[in-house]
């Protein structure tokens, strides 16, 4: 489930969601002005008409599991960290993650829910086998840590500004705010029960306030019990203050904590959305990787999938050029400021989202000792120009040593 959906008129019917149902706490039912459901639903308004959709078999699942797997091989990927895990799908790569078809290496975060009660209970049931930094021999498949939802989405103005949404790029969207999807007294509680458990953590979040509150909480837990190299990460961190900056840049020195994981396809995919809703001054601030490097923040870089596609090409491309897919506000108004070169943004797919996997000494990088997950492209991705790194094509991949995708077209010869 994303930030937001539409339901039909049959839909709203059957949840019995009228003018009169109020809006669930963390969530929005979009209204026409006398009252009447447009049929939009944002955050865990969805929840009034997911929970009518039957699930899929586990059966289905693993079958999804490993369609995407081969998928993946063929943009040249071998590591995906899976942000919301529950015990059905965990189930499910274990069932899966013994066999040749798994050819990814899984690190999953399982969702934290909304209550200390929640928090109490997942602790009680995961904590014992996620510990990434104590590696259990197996490295395709990791239990790393818990996500917590702060905020909402750019996409539908619900994340959590300290100044009003705009709409139309500059117009103004009066009274939004955005809002925290859970309750901050609680957040803080749990971030602080999690820490103390001595789990990984990384936080949904999206907007200045929302990432204020995530460093700021960091820095406080560790203030209060100064655990060293749990990683805690900055889930999108999309437009991060510079007191925020100066924090992660803080914690990752002292703590080893406090990493942006950010998605730069949003700048292309959904760039036209977010700089309609962002608008013209927050939106130089999207992103703000050069900002990141002078600042000696590290940061991992990922898609978000699916709200973008998952092509890891089409993030490194989006980190260099910064442009919108339509250009509706110009083809690039989140400015260039804020762009990296092409060596540093494949390090922030490679050996720094490694780092964010707790495997750096074990992938990321060509070394003697090194897994040999590696691929080869059709072209030399430092000496490109920007656009040629969009359409590259990986001809090989290969995972732990073995070759998972071959393109048979690509001229490679192979050894007898």
């Amino acid at each position: 489930m994303g930030h937001y959906g539409t339901a039909n008129s049959v839909a709203l019917k059957l949840a019995n969601i009228t003018k009169d149902t109020p809006d669930p706490p963390g969530g929005t039912i979009d209204r026409y002005p006398d009252g009447t459901p447009t049929g939009v639903l944002k955050e865990s308004a969805q929840s009034l008409v997911v929970r009518l959709i039957p699930e899929f078999s586990s059966v289905q699942i693993q079958e999804g599991m490993v369609k995407m797997m081969e998928e993946f091989n063929k943009e040249g990927m071998t590591a995906v960290k899976d942000p919301v895990i529950d015990l059905e799908r965990w189930k499910a790569y274990q069932n899966l993650s013994g066999q040749d078809q798994f050819t990814i290496r899984v690190f999953g975060l399982w969702k934290a829910g909304e209550t200390l009660k929640d928090a109490e209970e997942l602790i009680d049931r995961v904590a014992s086998f996620t510990k990434p930094y104590l590696t259990t021999g197996n490295d395709r498949l990791i239990s790393g840590g818990i996500k917590i939802f702060l905020d909402g989405s750019g996409g539908a103005r619900t994340a959590w500004l300290h100044k009003e949404w705009n709409k139309n790029y500059r117009d103004k969207d009066t009274g939004n705010y955005g809002y925290p999807v859970i309750d901050p007294e609680i957040f803080q509680k749990q971030v602080k029960m999690f820490h103390d458990a001595g789990l990984h953590i990384s936080i949904h979040a999206i907007g200045d306030k929302a990432i204020d509150w995530t460093v700021d909480t960091y820095a406080q837990v560790l203030q209060e019990n100064p655990i060293h190299g749990l990683r805690h990460g900055i889930i999108h961190c999309v437009i991060p203050t510079d007191h925020a900056i100066e924090v992660m840049a803080e914690l990752q020195e002292t703590h080893k904590a406090g990493y942006p994981e950010s998605q730069p396809p949003f700048m292309w995919w959904i760039g036209d959305t977010y700089a309609g809703n962002f608008g013209p001054d927050r939106s130089l601030r999207l992103n703000p990787f050069k900002t990141f490097l002078d600042k000696g923040v590290q940061w991992g870089s990922g898609s978000d999938f699916p709200v973008t596609p998952f092509e890891a090409r089409f993030g490194l491309w989006a980190s260099v050029v910064r442009k919108t897919v339509r250009g509706i506000y110009g083809s690039t108004p989140f400015g260039l400021d804020e762009s990296v070169d092409i060596h540093n943004t494949l390090r922030s797919y490679t050996i720094w989202n490694a780092h964010q996997l707790f495997l750096e000494d074990k992938i990321g990088s060509i070394e003697v000792g090194k897994y040999a997950d590696i691929a080869i492209w059709s072209k030399d991705l430092y000496t490109v120009s920007p656009e040629e790194i969009k359409n590259s094509k990986c001809l090989m991949t290969m995972f732990g040593g073995k070759i998972v995708h071959f393109d048979q077209k690509s001229g490679i010869e192979m050894p007898e």
